[in-house]
């Protein structure tokens, strides 16, 4: 292009591509189409039909299609360019100080440490946990320092930050448990009541279903009811339940409620002066009941049997004291020698001995979160059997050893009598509770169908019975197809050392056989899913006394919930992929915030 030369005669893109490539001379073209305009209306077709066939027009139209492409996208001012940068960078920062405060969170909700002190003011000397951890985090790092020093908008401190940070770790948590859900293909509900320690009624949902084979139990949240009556209850949990399952209403198959209430135990003090003469003496103490209603105090029976001696050297101790202001102890030490020498007592002691450790093997055996029908009864069969046999040994087993100051021989007229027929009683009366506690009808009967020890005779007998209730009861279920594959379960020996319903499904997994066995999994599912207590549930409210004490009994029922959870689901806490990040996106997007905290492309 020569230095006169004017550009007013070419189009507007022609000569901002003629800027842009001050090499490339663009044609003009047909002054008619881009300066003085079309007059001959009469021959305008022909003329259309002329122009866009020529050259000149298809190499403007191609340079106008490729303007964006080359020059735009690529030639973004430096300036815009590091101001993106700029901001990408404050909001690298911002977000790993936002982490680091979600960190100090997590860290006093896992292990049940109350956030706010008395005062959270920058001069106070009691400004709580979270705010104490904060200040240790910034003494190591110098990011969270400087942010806490300089920061005038968005400190993260606040109590409504806290509040605001619990809530998107639950949303986060919740939405991990839904996706989870949402995998499952059976989903038991689980739901206890309780008062909590500012007398407000409290129930629990627990959510139980299986994840990558292995069965697992969700605390939800507290709930609020609004009366303690059914309907009340019903409703709650129903728009929980509908929330999740709404879409899949059959993948509900079980509901495990508990009405009452835990109760409170009341712990027993006892003097000072006594306490260090048991330590002197005994060498340990007594250990406390625990305050939940299913604890059977095996621990106190076993000490009481094993130190039985011990005690009462011990009582003869307190009884030597010479000490007016001791005097109600020694009455009471006096008391409990008389109780501790009694045959009556001895007698019980010893036959308690003999029975509690099995209650409490069963006790330990049913708490676990893993367990299933086919376990548990096999557990329930080898308890019975274990009392049976103490029943029926009951005059061998009654005499405590020597040295706890029964003699070993005792005749059998002294035996005859009321103990020993009130022992078998109480045998009788632990079976039959047993029995009827655990009893497995209706929709259980289907763990009849994996008994491990029965296999080979359900290979001569097939158990139609409990084929016909399970599918009665489970009518999606394939009756005729189940019958096969149980069939092929039966004849194979490797199915019969497998000894319970979760060790068979992981047998199954482990062999690739599931679309071998399909109806069967899905058995196998059902029965897994199905709990058979409500233990974590109980769990649940020990946490929910440890986080709402006499100290926050304020404490709002969302932050509850949001406390709890970071206990009780500590592991799935760690579990979940990229955490922190998922809570500061929910946190950025529940309202308008100070700070910057989003990306820019």
């Amino acid at each position: 292009m020569s230095p006169g030369s004017s550009t007013e005669s070419y189009p507007a893109f022609a000569r901002i591509e003629l800027r842009e490539n001050p090499g490339k001379k663009p044609q003009p073209g047909d002054i008619s189409w881009t300066k003085t305009g079309v007059t001959d209306l009469k021959h305008l077709s022909e003329k259309i039909k002329k122009h866009v066939a020529s050259s000149n027009h298809k190499s403007n139209v191609m340079d106008l299609a490729v303007l964006g492409i080359q020059n735009i996208a690529s030639r973004l001012s430096s300036a815009y360019s590091q101001q993106i940068e700029l901001h990408n960078t404050k909001v690298r920062e911002n977000r790993y100080v936002l982490s680091l405060l979600i960190n100090c969170v997590r860290f006093c909700g896992a292990y049940e440490l109350a956030l706010r002190g008395h005062d959270e003011s920058d001069t106070s000397t009691n400004p709580g946990i979270f705010r104490g951890l904060v200040d240790f985090s910034a003494e190591l790092n110098e990011l969270l320092r400087t942010h806490l020093d300089k920061a005038t908008v968005f400190k993260g401190t606040s109590k409504t930050i806290q509040n605001d940070l619990l809530d998107c770790m639950l949303q986060v948590c919740h939405k991990y448990i839904s996706e989870e859900i949402k995998a499952a293909n059976f989903v038991a509900v689980i739901a206890d009541e309780t008062s909590d320690v500012s007398n407000i009624f409290q129930m629990v949902l627990v959510y139980r279903y299986i994840v990558n084979d292995n069965v697992v139990e969700r605390f939800w949240r507290f709930l609020n009811p609004s009366n303690h009556d059914a309907e009340s209850l019903s409703a709650c949990i129903l728009k929980e339940v509908n929330a999740q399952l709404r879409d899949t209403p059959h993948k509900l198959i079980s509901q495990s409620y508990d009405g009452a209430a835990v109760l409170s135990g009341k712990e027993r003090g006892v003097q000072r002066r006594r306490t260090k003469v048991l330590d002197d003496v005994v060498g340990r103490r007594l250990q406390r009941a625990a305050p939940t209603r299913w604890n059977f105090h095996s621990r106190a029976v076993l000490t009481v049997y094993e130190y039985h001696k011990e005690l009462i050297e011990c009582m003869d101790e307190i009884q030597s004291l010479n000490d007016i202001k001791q005097l109600s102890t020694t009455s009471q030490g006096n008391g409990l020698k008389l109780i501790l020498s009694d045959e009556e007592f001895k007698f019980w002691l010893h036959f308690f001995y003999r029975i509690m450790p099995h209650v409490d093997i069963l006790f330990n055996q049913l708490q676990k979160r893993v367990t299933d029908p086919v376990q548990v009864k096999e557990h329930i069969n080898v308890f019975e059997n274990h009392i049976t046999m103490t029943r029926d040994n009951i005059e061998r087993s009654a005499g405590v050893k020597e040295g706890n100051g029964v003699s070993r021989k005792r005749n059998h007229e002294e035996m005859s009598g009321n103990r020993l027929r009130e022992a078998r009683e109480v045998c009788d009366v632990i079976i039959t509770q047993a029995s009827e506690r655990f009893s497995f009808t209706g929709h259980l009967s289907a763990s009849n169908l994996f008994v491990s020890e029965m296999f080979p005779e359900y290979c001569t007998s097939f158990p139609t019975k409990h084929l016909i209730s399970t599918v009665e009861a489970f009518p999606f279920l394939d009756q005729k197809k189940l019958e096969t594959e149980l069939g092929v379960v039966y004849r194979r020996e490797e199915f019969r050392s497998v000894s319970g319903a979760i060790p068979m499904l992981k047998f199954i997994v482990n062999t690739n056989t599931i679309s071998i066995f399909e109806e069967t999994v899905k058995l196998l599912q059902i029965i897994i899913t199905i709990p058979m207590s409500t233990s974590e549930a109980e769990r649940c409210f020990s946490t929910l006394k440890r986080i709402k004490t006499f100290l926050r009994n304020t404490m709002h029922q969302d932050r509850l919930s949001s406390l709890a959870m970071l206990s009780i689901e500590r592991n799935l806490v760690m579990d979940i992929p990229d955490f922190n990040n998922k809570v500061i996106d929910t946190f950025v997007a529940m309202k308008d915030r100070r700070l910057d905290f989003t990306y820019k492309m």
